[in-house]
């Protein structure tokens, strides 16, 4: 009788368990699964379940209203966020009911494409003057984006904008280029960009003599606010190192590179570039740049204003790009002033036949009452017969080419490169000794532009 008792209980707690178990699944939908439209949208199933239970979503962008339902109907509010993606994505909303689970598929599409791209501009394009300006447009976009330009001259703010209305500020560099230019603003949202066009005007750039046309310039423009190094692949590059590696002169200075540094001693700031010599440690260092193009002939001209100062020996000159050996090779110097003698501007050629050295040497001198504190324009005309210096326009120096065909007095038939630089010290810049409270001193330059004839006679 005993041993019958505990078989009844036995076959009761198990069918008690099965019944349990069954209970705990039993959860139902009113619908398989939803899909939802690609806009931020709601909708609502019925969740019809035996027991209480909790819900969870997998994914940020469908929420669900309640978390938490009791036994019987529960009507189930769904959420979802507009799909910008460009693809269709799905969440998994996780029902649980104490070891028991079961899951529910909300699909939502993307929008499409055209949606994306409804982003309006007012005016339709702009075309500015060749003067540094801003100006704005309005930006009228159903969706978010980002905005970017190509072209350092032309900056924009915001880069970022909201779905709606957006001023957008458009600031422009003053343009010497001489060419009209043009920057395309590209606006992205998802996979989508539209274009926007800014044209500038050039600035008209007058040959100074006839005949002539510009075919090369830097006009140092590109920062008219705060400071800015020039970049690596500009027209300019730079010849590093001691005066006792081979730059001769017994030069003091350190040449450093003028690209991002913060020993640079060459930058652009407010429409000018500026080399500064200046004390680092227990040397002076300073900037020495050469241009990338070389030129035969031409007129080379550069607005300066001259560092002042016992010490100092500011240059604008030339070298022969197939340069090998000093002074046979030549060298044109367009402008040269040494601080012990303030004012007074040089122009020389040097060649086997005429150099310093010897005592030979072809060199003409100006006095300049404010060439250390207001720009004047110096320059070269080199042709096949001649060699002139400038300033302000004006020639006031010259060399003769002997049509000898002698290379030791005329080296001057081979395509020769620019250079700038501000030495400190030396045979004639520190001939009067060095003051070194006068540094930091700071060469300031406008522009540098190259104009040659068209048939380059």
């Amino acid at each position: 009788m005993r041993l019958f008792t505990v078989l009844i209980l036995l076959l009761a707690t198990c069918s008690c368990g099965e019944k349990s178990e069954n209970q705990n699944c039993e959860i139902r939908f009113s619908q398989e699964n939803l899909t939802m439209q690609a806009e931020e949208s709601n909708s609502s199933i019925m969740v019809t379940s035996s027991l209480e239970w909790s819900a969870s979503s997998d994914q940020n962008w469908c929420s669900m209203t309640p978390v938490n339902g009791q036994s019987g109907e529960t009507s189930l509010r769904i959420d979802v966020s507009g799909n910008n993606t460009g693809l269709s994505r799905t969440a998994v909303l996780t029902f649980k009911s104490g070891e028991c689970s079961k899951e529910y598929t909300v699909v939502q599409p993307a929008l499409e494409i055209s949606q994306n791209c409804e982003i309006q501009f007012s005016p339709e394009s702009l075309a500015l003057q060749a003067e540094e300006s801003n100006s704005s447009i309005l930006v009228t976009s159903s969706v978010e984006w980002s905005v970017s330009s190509g072209q350092d001259w032309c900056s924009i703010t915001p880069v970022n904008g909201q779905s709606g209305e957006t001023s957008l500020k458009i600031d422009v560099s003053d343009n010497y280029t001489g060419v009209s230019r043009t920057a395309v603003l590209t606006f992205e949202s998802g996979e989508c960009s539209e274009e926007y066009t800014v044209v500038q005007s050039a600035f008209e750039i007058n040959p100074p003599l006839s005949g002539y046309t510009l075919v090369w310039n830097d006009e140092f423009s590109a920062s008219s606010n705060g400071r800015k190094t020039l970049a690596k692949q500009s027209k300019w590059q730079f010849e590093e190192g001691h005066g006792d590696n081979g730059w001769g002169n017994n030069e003091l200075q350190n040449y450093v590179p003028g690209f991002a540094g913060t020993d640079t001693c060459a930058f652009m700031s407010n429409g000018t570039l500026k080399i500064v010599a200046q004390k680092h440690g227990s040397e002076v260092i300073s900037a020495r740049m050469n241009t990338k193009e070389s030129w035969l002939y031409g007129y080379f001209e550069a607005r300066l204003k001259l560092p002042g100062g016992r010490g100092t020996w500011p240059a604008f000159w030339m070298l022969p790009r197939n340069f090998v050996f000093w002074p046979d090779d030549g060298e044109i110097d367009i402008m040269e002033e040494v601080g012990f003698n303030p004012n007074w501007v040089s122009s020389a050629i040097h060649c086997k036949a005429y150099y310093h050295s010897i005592g030979t040497q072809k060199t003409g001198e100006k006095f300049v009452s404010s060439a250390e504190s207001d720009f004047h324009v110096y320059a070269v005309e080199w042709t096949p017969d001649y060699i002139r210096g400038y300033v302000d326009g004006e020639y006031y120096f010259e060399f003769l080419n002997d049509k000898a065909g002698n290379r030791d007095t005329w080296p001057f038939n081979a395509p020769f490169y620019l250079k700038l630089n501000l030495a400190w010290g030396g045979n004639w810049g520190g001939a009067q000794g060095v003051d070194e409270s006068i540094l930091p001193a700071t060469y300031e330059i406008d522009y540098v532009r190259v104009f040659q004839r068209i048939n380059n006679e």
